[in-house]
């Protein structure tokens, strides 16, 4: 015996997608991302799924670390300016670094030239490693 099954018309029409024009977005995302305002609050008023619009207020999220990250790549960093600064009176080849480093028992003077005070932080560097 063969049972006879009934197929029933669609009682729901299928729906479209809607459309939301990129004004309204911006809107709607404006007013998600406002303080101490609830995204669920926010599609309610505009009538969205709050997983929808919780999904745009992500997106421009990521938008805008992206936006303030190439922002903060493309400033130039301040550099170092070395300044030359000389007492009335002496020259600089005359002035000398002096330096006093104790190492348990052990002390030693150094007297490096002031002209020469890159390689002199260069050698104290390595000799206290």
């Amino acid at each position: 015996m063969e049972a006879e099954i009934e197929v029933l018309p669609d009682v729901v029409p299928p729906t479209r997608r809607r459309r939301h024009s990129k004004e309204f977005k911006a809107q709607a995302i404006r007013a998600a991302m406002q303080p101490n305002i609830s995204i669920a609050a926010v599609a309610l008023h505009y009538r969205l799924n709050a997983n929808l619009l919780r999904s745009w207020v992500a997106r421009q999220e990521e938008l805008d670390a992206a936006a303030e990250i190439r922002k903060s790549m493309s400033t130039p960093s301040a550099e170092f300016v070395p300044l030359q600064l000389e007492t009335p009176g002496i020259s600089l080849g005359s002035q000398e670094i002096q330096i006093e480093v104790r190492r348990g028992a052990a002390t030693i003077n150094i007297r490096w030239p002031m002209y020469a005070a890159g390689e002199c932080a260069t050698w104290l560097q390595g000799w206290l490693r």
